[in-house]
């Protein structure tokens, strides 16, 4: 008997890119159990996003089900600009030039010794003696020995070849980047015409970096449209001391742990993502595990035991979704991919080990939060199949995923967007109706089509929940035999 996805409760984000581009592909990828389709705008032109974007909901709407579009900005990302590869030894000795440097000193020096150039204007004056410089994703690393006045000497510590364009962490310096460069404002404007979801941020530092984007964006839509919500990538050292702050302030979290990888101790990113994790459930905020969760599917039909592992214990963790980035946009199985973290998924959620020993706290006091609270007690109380529930912001359900409950939560919205963005949430099943319907006949619409789709039977016991506060209306809450 062929599994339904639509069971499990963690969802999944695919990153789309060549593999995965085309209509039928993104269809069999949304029936294996992909809920989040994710658009990396480091790579690839305005308009192939623009027509990947429509595939997407083409398959989306062909498999009656609702999957969410997630632009992810690149970000201030610093990286190497060289004229040619450069293969470095253990020991060598390298001159590092940034951007700001004359292109003549440079040939110059490059005719006498080993050069490598950083795009990142003067860079290079906020280096010392002593800190480490990280190239692509760490594979590289130098050490500064020695500070000149247009630019510094570094002895190779892990050697390789250094090509263009590759990604350079500096974790002991503070180098004064912008939040947003001009290409993320272009990309920002763009996602936003093509009516996203989910815009993620890179490399966040501090609160005050969300709610200059989120302003941003109500300045560009000026209340034409409802913003998507904010996604901020943990990545960076600063983004760890300044954790809460952000999570109070952010719409969704992730833990993306390439660059926190090389950011801080690697030895430590497990138990950083643990506490992302658990601040995040505090906050009652969805959060995403992301990088190389089964970067082995890439090339392989099969993932290793310790990518198993790694997407197991991020369920056991309660994530609201794990994410697959080259797995799924130029890996040779993308559709085994999604197939095999949704297998994963579920087969975690089933066991023992994905229990809550107790119920999750909260920092928030709300109705809704009192309400959902009692939902989940009432849920486990009368047996209940699922929780019903509709609602217009998405928030209601949002918090009562917080609590994580065994049963399932379906809800009802006539906001298109809400519909998309609930794809997201753990555990939410969303259902789109007709504006012209009341809350009431939603509901009850939801339960007839959920009884004849099977996920509902006659005889079994549901909870419904009515209305919301952000919404104007009072919380109504109450338990009901499908007849």
């Amino acid at each position: 008997m062929e599994e339904d996805f639509r069971l499990k409760r963690t969802k999944i984000i695919a990153t789309i890119g060549p593999a995965s581009e085309d209509v039928a592909t993104l269809r069999s990828m949304i029936d294996a159990g992909m809920n989040v389709a994710r658009f990396n705008f480091s790579h690839g032109e305005h308009v192939w996003h623009r027509d990947t974007m429509h595939h997407v909901r083409s398959a989306s709407q062909d498999a009656g089900r609702s999957v969410a579009i997630l632009a992810d900005i690149q970000g201030p990302h610093i990286r190497t600009r060289m004229s040619a590869p450069l293969i470095m030894k253990k020991g060598d000795v390298v001159r590092v030039f940034d951007v700001s440097a004359p292109e003549n000193l440079i040939a110059q020096t490059r005719d006498e010794s080993a050069v490598i150039v950083i795009d990142c204007p003067d860079m290079t004056q906020h280096l010392q003696v002593g800190h480490t410089i990280y190239i692509e994703d760490g594979l590289m690393c130098v050490r500064v020995t020695d500070q000149v006045a247009t630019h510094v000497v570094v002895e190779v510590v892990a050697g390789g070849t250094v090509r263009n364009h590759k990604g350079v962490n500096i974790p002991d310096a503070d180098i004064p980047l912008p939040a947003m460069t001009p290409k993320d404002y272009d990309d920002l404007s763009f996602a936003l015409e093509q009516d996203v979801d989910y815009v993620a941020i890179s490399f966040v530092r501090i609160a005050q970096d969300i709610a200059d984007l989120r302003q941003h964006m109500q300045k560009l839509l000026q209340g034409k449209k409802r913003i998507p919500k904010i996604v901020a990538k943990i990545e960076r050292k600063e983004a760890i001391a300044n954790l809460e702050q952000i999570i109070a302030v952010v719409d969704v979290v992730m833990v993306a742990r390439g660059d926190l990888g090389v950011e801080t101790d690697p030895a430590r990113v497990t138990l950083l993502q643990k506490d992302v994790v658990t601040a995040c459930l505090r906050y009652m905020k969805p959060v995403i595990v992301a990088t190389q969760m089964l970067v082995s599917m890439k090339h392989n039909p099969r993932p290793t035991r310790a990518e198993i592992s790694d997407v197991t214990n991020a369920v056991i963790d309660h994530v609201d979704a794990t994410m697959l980035s080259g797995e799924t946009s130029v890996g040779t199985f993308p559709v085994d991919a999604v197939s095999m973290m949704a297998r994963i998924a579920h087969a975690t959620e089933e066991s023992q080990y994905d229990d809550l020993v107790s119920d999750v706290s909260t920092n928030l006091d709300s109705e809704e939060v009192h309400v959902a609270r009692s939902a989940y007690a009432f849920t486990r109380e009368m047996d209940a199949r699922a929780v019903v529930i509709f609602s217009e912001s998405g928030y209601t359900a949002q918090v009562l995923s917080h609590f994580r409950p065994e049963r399932m939560i379906l809800v009802a919205t006539t906001k298109q967007k809400v519909y998309r963005q609930l794809s997201l949430v753990w555990g939410v099943i969303p259902y789109l109706f007709d504006a012209s319907q009341s809350r009431a006949e939603c509901v009850d619409s939801l339960i007839v089509q959920a009884t004849e789709e099977g996920l509902l039977h006659t005889g079994e016991i549901v909870i419904t929940v009515l209305g919301s506060t952000k919404e104007g209306k009072k919380l109504v809450l109450k338990g009901s035999r499908i007849v």
